[in-house]
């Protein structure tokens, strides 16, 4: 999954404004410990992230 895309979704998912602050704010330890931004600075795939805040925040299937 490219960047562009996870990001998209997670606008699509959390709205514009609410995306960011999310991935800055919200551990997660199904990420070790980390938020999305960290795990992607950490070198996680996207997609990977994406599952993990999809099982997580109990995104719908339309969605995944």
């Amino acid at each position: 999954m490219r960047l562009t895309v996870f990001w998209q979704r997670m606008a699509d998912h959390f709205g514009e404004g609410y995306a960011d602050t999310f991935a800055r704010d919200h551990v997660m330890s199904e990420l070790g410990g980390r938020t999305v931004r960290q795990a992607l600075d950490a070198g996680w795939e996207a997609k990977d992230v994406w599952r993990v805040v999809c099982s997580t925040m109990n995104v719908p299937g339309d969605r995944r």
